[in-house]
């Protein structure tokens, strides 16, 4: 099973979570805001393109803490599966979930997806969905753009 990471975050070098999303192969999904990250901390960029799309979902919003444990009660769903592998198109989408999770999540592996995202799909995504910068919807888009491909192709060796 495949899970499609993606994160919004303050700032390239001020790096701190605002919001992770995770869509896996068969379609179940997660999201979460924090509310406690430092708005201070935020780029330009991030004030104007990520942060005016916060707040969509009320009942996904969490205090860091809270957000680490609603995402490991999430994960745990995926125990059963033979093959577990979070995909990223960012290794700073990795970095922010291991902060997060106090580590690589056990029985996992990593895989860096961003040279076989079929950048078309995902912008066709995109269009048809009007958006970007929201972690959701990126997950989605990545999810989107390797739709076609074999999972086993997604391990780290």
């Amino acid at each position: 099973m495949r899970l499609f990471v993606d994160t919004e975050f303050t700032d390239f070098i001020d790096c701190d979570l605002v919001s992770i999303a995770l869509v896996a192969d068969d379609g179940r999904e997660f999201y979460g805001e924090r509310s406690d990250y430092d708005r201070a901390s935020c780029n330009e960029f991030v004030r104007a393109a990520v942060l005016s799309q916060l707040g969509q979902y009320p009942d996904r919003v969490f205090t860091r803490e809270a957000l680490r444990a609603a995402l490991v009660a999430w994960l745990d769903q995926f125990a059963d599966e033979p093959e577990r592998v979070l995909c990223f198109d960012y290794g700073g989408d990795w970095e922010l979930l291991c902060d997060l999770l106090d580590g690589p999540p056990a029985g996992w592996q990593a895989h860096h997806v961003g040279q076989q995202l079929d950048t078309g799909r995902q912008e066709d995504y995109y269009r048809e969905h009007r958006g970007r910068h929201h972690a959701l919807v990126d997950a989605r888009a990545n999810r989107h753009a390797m739709m076609d491909s074999d999972p086993r192709q997604t391990r780290r060796k």
